[in-house]
C-alpha cells in the first residue's frame, strides 16, 4: 500500500501552528484535535518543524516551565523526516523505527499534503495481513 491510498482513506487533514505561537498554544492545539504533534508551518503549506509532546516533555524536564511561555520554534524538530505520497506504508514503517519518529509529514514539491502516524501505519498493516489472511482463506476453500 502506498502512502497516497492512506491518506486518501483517512483525510488530509493536519493540524498547523506557526513557528511564533506560543507553545502554551500548541498544547491546547494538540489536546482539542487530539493529535500528539502538530506540523510547524509559516504558510503556504510549507514545513518548518514538527512539535511532538516528546519535544515539549524534553524541554520541560531540562528547563522547567518556563519554556511554556516560549515559541514553538524554540521546542520543535527542525529537521523533519518527511515522505513523499507514492512511498509504501512498508518503507515508511522501516524509516520510523529506525528514526525513532512516530509523525511524519508527507510532501509534494514542498507542499505539505497530509501526516501519518505510527498508528496509520500499523492500521494500514493490520488491514493488509487482513486481506492477505481472507485471500488465502478463499484459495484454500476453492481449492
Amino acid at each position: 500500500m502506498r502512502i497516497a491510498h492512506l491518506l486518501h482513506r483517512k483525510g488530509p487533514d493536519v493540524v498547523t501552528v506557526e513557528p511564533g505561537a506560543g507553545v502554551r498554544e500548541a498544547l491546547a492545539l494538540m489536546a482539542h484535535h487530539g493529535v500528539g504533534a502538530l506540523v510547524v508551518s509559516p504558510g503556504e503549506g510549507r514545513v518548518a518543524g514538527i512539535l511532538s509532546e516528546r519535544d515539549v516533555v524534553r524541554a520541560l524536564h531540562a528547563s522547567g516551565d518556563a519554556v511554556l511561555d516560549g515559541p514553538v520554534s524554540a521546542l520543535m524538530t527542525a529537521e523533519v523526516h518527511t515522505c513523499p505520497p507514492g512511498a509504501s506504508v512498508h518503507d515508511l514503517a522501516r524509516t520510523m523505527t529506525d528514526r525513532r519518529v512516530r509523525h511524519v509529514p508527507v510532501v509534494e514539491d514542498g507542499r505539505l499534503l497530509g501526516i501519518v502516524s505510527i498508528g496509520d501505519v500499523v492500521k494500514a498493516r493490520l488491514d493488509e495481513l487482513e486481506e492477505e489472511r481472507a485471500h488465502l482463506v478463499d484459495y484454500i476453500q476453492a481449492g
